[in-house]
C-alpha cells in the first residue's frame, strides 16, 4: 500500500479508515463476508490489465494463455463443487448472473414468478422497478402468514393461473430450507423452466448442508461472495448442454464485453478453499451460530420471523418490541459498532426505506472465528442496546463490550 499512499493520499486513508471499520465492527450483514489473504491477492493482481473478450480457446485477443489457465481452473473447480456440467465464471454480478440466465431461455414479455421483495425476495426475481420487472411480466409468491415459510402448494396455485414461463426460486432474506425439488415438481406442472438463485446459500450448497438445485433447475446462479467467502461477482450453471451455449452468448456478447480476469482469479482461489475440508467445519459452524443467534433473541423477547433458522441468517421484527423502525436500529446498533441493515418483513406496514425489521447473519463473524458463546454475548448487547436506546452512557458502555469482543476475534489483514 506504500504506493498507492504516496499516490492518492485520499484513497489510500479512505482504504485503511474502511480496515479500521471491518477491524472494529461485527458485521452482521448476512450478504457480506471476509476473503482470504490468498482472494485478495488475486484480486489485486496484474491479471487486472488484460483484455479477455471471449472464453478459453476461443479469445478475441492474444496474449491469453495464461488467463486461459485461470478460467479453465475456476471453471473446473466451480463443477466440482456443485456437481454440475457446465458453467460459466464471467458475470461481474448476480444481478448480471440473473439477466443473462433469463435471456438465455425468455423473450421480453415472457411471465416469470418469484419471490416477492417485501416477502425475502431480490430485486432482480420481477421488482418493478428492477430490469427483471420492466422486460418480463412479473408475478410473485410469498409466505404464509401462520408460518412465514412458503407454501409450495401456494406456489402451484399462483403458477397454475398465471402459466409462467419461468419460475424463480431463491431468496436474499428467506431464514429457512428451500425445497427446490418441489419447485421443479411445480415448474413441471405448468411447463416453466426452473431458474434457482442460491447466492446467499451457496456456501451451504457446497458442502451439502442444503439442497443442491443443480440436481432440478435449468439453470442456477449465484454470487461468489456472502456464504461461498470468495471476491464480489457472478456464476451461472447447468446440466443441460443446449441452455448452456446459450447462457455463454447471453453473457458474452449478450450483456458483458471482457470479463474481470483479476475477480475470476479471485474465484479460482475461492472455489479451491471451498473445496477444502475446513470448509465444511466453516459452514457448521454458520448455522450453529445463525441458531444460537436466533433462539437468545427469541428468549430476549424478540420475534424472529419463522421463529428461527435453518441458514446462516435471521430476520428479526424489531418494531414489535422497541418501537423503532428497522432503519433507526441499523443507525442505532452502527452507533455501537454493530453493522446490520434493515430489512422488510413479511406483511411489513412500513415503508421499505423504513422497515419493521432487520436481517442479521453469521457468515462474518464466523469467519472470524466467533462461536455459539459469542452469539448469546452478540443478542444480548443487541437487546440492550434497544432497550437502552435513549441512554448514552449505557450504549457508550455497550460499545467498549463490541470493541472488546472484536478484539479477541482480531481480523487478519
Amino acid at each position: 500500500m506504500n504506493n498507492l499512499k504516496d499516490v492518492d493520499i485520499e484513497v489510500f486513508t479512505a482504504i485503511e479508515e474502511e480496515k479500521n471499520r471491518q477491524k472494529n465492527h461485527l458485521e452482521l450483514i448476512a450478504s457480506e463476508n471476509f476473503v482470504s489473504k490468498a482472494v485478495l491477492e488475486a484480486q489485486g493482481s496484474i491479471m487486472t490489465n488484460k483484455y479477455a473478450e471471449g472464453y478459453p480457446g476461443k479469445r478475441y485477443y492474444g496474449g491469453c494463455e495464461y488467463i486461459d489457465v485461470v478460467e479453465n481452473l475456476a471453471k473446473e473447480r466451480l463443477k466440482k463443487l456443485f456437481n454440475v456440467n457446465y458453467v460459466n465464471v464471467q458475470p461481474h454480478s448476480g444481478s448480471q448472473a440473473n439477466m443473462a440466465a433469463y435471456r438465455s431461455v425468455l423473450n421480453d414479455g415472457d411471465k416469470i414468478l418469484g419471490m416477492a421483495l417485501d416477502h425475502g425476495g431480490h430485486l432482480t426475481h420481477g421488482y418493478t422497478l428492477s430490469f427483471s420487472g420492466q422486460d418480463y411480466i412479473s408475478y410473485t409468491y410469498g409466505v404464509s402468514k401462520d408460518t412465514e415459510m412458503i407454501d409450495y402448494d401456494e406456489v402451484e396455485r399462483i403458477a397454475l393461473e398465471i402459466k409462467p414461463n419461468l419460475i424463480v426460486a431463491g431468496a436474499s432474506a428467506y431464514p429457512r430450507m428451500i425445497d427446490f425439488k418441489r419447485f421443479r415438481e411445480i415448474a413441471d406442472k405448468v411447463g416453466a423452466y426452473l431458474m434457482v438463485d442460491m447466492a446467499h446459500i451457496a456456501g451451504l450448497v457446497a458442502t451439502g448442508l442444503h439442497q443442491n438445485p443443480c440436481e432440478y433447475a435449468d439453470i442456477v446462479t449465484s454470487t461468489t461472495h456472502k456464504t461461498l467467502r470468495g471476491p464480489r461477482g457472478g456464476i451461472i450453471m447447468t446440466n443441460n448442454e443446449e441452455i448452456a451455449k446459450k447462457i455463454d452468448k447471453a453473457v458474452f456478447p449478450g450483456i458483458q464485453g471482457g470479463p474481470l480476469m483479476h475477480v475470476i482469479s479471485a474465484k479460482a482461489v475461492a472455489f479451491k478453499e471451498a473445496l477444502s475440508p475446513e470448509f465444511v467445519t466453516y459452514q457448521e459452524q454458520v448455522i450453529k451460530n445463525a441458531k444460537v443467534l436466533a433462539n437468545r433473541l427469541m428468549e430476549n423477547g424478540f420475534h424472529v420471523i419463522s421463529n428461527g433458522t435453518d441458514n446462516h441468517l435471521l430476520l428479526v421484527d424489531v418494531k414489535s418490541k422497541s418501537g423503532l423502525t428497522g432503519k433507526a436500529v441499523e443507525n442505532l446498533l452502527g452507533t455501537i459498532n454493530i453493522t446490520v441493515n434493515k430489512n422488510t418483513i413479511p406483511n411489513d406496514q412500513e415503508k421499505p426505506f423504513l422497515a419493521s425489521g432487520i436481517r442479521l447473519g453469521t457468515p462474518a463473524l464466523t469467519t472470524r472465528g466467533m462461536k455459539e458463546e459469542e452469539m448469546v454475548e452478540i443478542a444480548d448487547i443487541i437487546t440492550s442496546a434497544l432497550i437502552n436506546h435513549d441512554n448514552q452512557e449505557k450504549l457508550n458502555l455497550l460499545k467498549e463490550e463490541v470493541i472488546s469482543l472484536c478484539n479477541r476475534f482480531p481480523l487478519d489483514y
